[in-house]
């Protein structure tokens, strides 16, 4: 039984109230299970032995995903902590799967170590996302190992309790973008990264769960409506990136720091990690 059909109806919760897993593997639209089918054989191939589990997340997997505009993402855990070499073997299956697979615009990939994602420090955060947003691919399936989760506070502020440790960062990208493709990478990532803390901020009051950017902006905004415009405008952004340093500096200068604050006063600020 797939996640949405044991979900509450618009909440994304199962009947006991806890976060139901999103996705499957049967949810995946035709255009795209070719390419599903060779991002398996290809990360099997190239960790061999290494490889611990693998996911699919994002709009491929909950069926959503639009030929020739939507990426595919992928975590990897490896039984050992990633090195610079898996990281560039990971590199290489992404940019040969965007290469032959035109249904796709871009492979992202996350390399993650099965220690970390199952530590205590990443229950609330990388343990919860494997839990609920990832559909097993390969490997043993490490949900098995972690609890079930509520929309809570405690979720909210150690999924997205360190926007203000990132503002910096994104500042600092946006100064160093060579030309307008790399200002519409940036301003997708801000964007979207903006709409769904807004959402983690409400997402106890509202109590449910979703993936959606336009239901995030819709649920944020009866919360804060007076943020509701700005936030619906960057849903708009994440779909259609732009080459707009008005509208970065809106998100870095305006949007971001009222969000951070708020966010740390409602929910507090996220444990702090090492070498964060």
């Amino acid at each position: 039984m797939t996640s949405s059909a044991v979900s509450r109806a618009g909440t994304g919760l199962d009947p006991q109230g806890y976060i139901a897993r999103e996705g499957s593997l049967g949810q995946v639209q035709a255009e795209f299970r070719p390419v599903v089918a060779a991002a398996r054989d290809r990360v099997l191939a190239v960790f061999g032995p290494r490889l611990d589990s693998a996911y699919l997340y994002g709009s491929v997997p909950r069926g959503t995903a639009r030929p020739g505009r939507s990426d595919l993402d992928l975590l990897i855990a490896l039984r050992a902590e990633p090195t610079d070499a898996d990281r560039a073997d990971a590199d290489a299956v992404g940019a040969a799967l965007d290469e032959e697979f035109g249904q796709i615009d871009g492979v992202g990939v996350l390399l993650e170590s099965r220690r970390r994602l199952l530590s205590d420090l990443e229950t609330y955060d990388l343990g919860w996302f494997v839990a609920c947003l990832c559909t097993p691919l390969l490997g043993e399936d490490l949900a098995e190992f972690l609890p079930r989760y509520r929309p809570d506070s405690l979720l909210a502020r150690e999924t997205n309790g360190d926007l203000a440790l990132l503002l910096p960062r994104w500042r600092e990208r946006v100064a160093a973008a060579a030309g307008d493709d790399e200002l519409r990478r940036v301003s997708r990532l801000v964007s979207r990264h903006l709409v769904r803390t807004a959402f983690t901020l409400v997402m106890p009051r509202w109590n449910g769960w979703t993936s959606d950017l336009g239901e995030m902006a819709e649920v944020f905004a009866r919360y804060y409506p007076e943020w509701g415009g700005r936030i619906r405008d960057a849903v708009a952004v994440a779909y259609e990136p732009v080459a707009d340093l008005a509208v970065l500096a809106s998100y870095t200068e305006e949007i971001g720091p009222w969000l951070a604050a708020e966010y740390a006063a409602v929910h507090g600020t996220k444990a702090a990690r090492p070498g964060a």
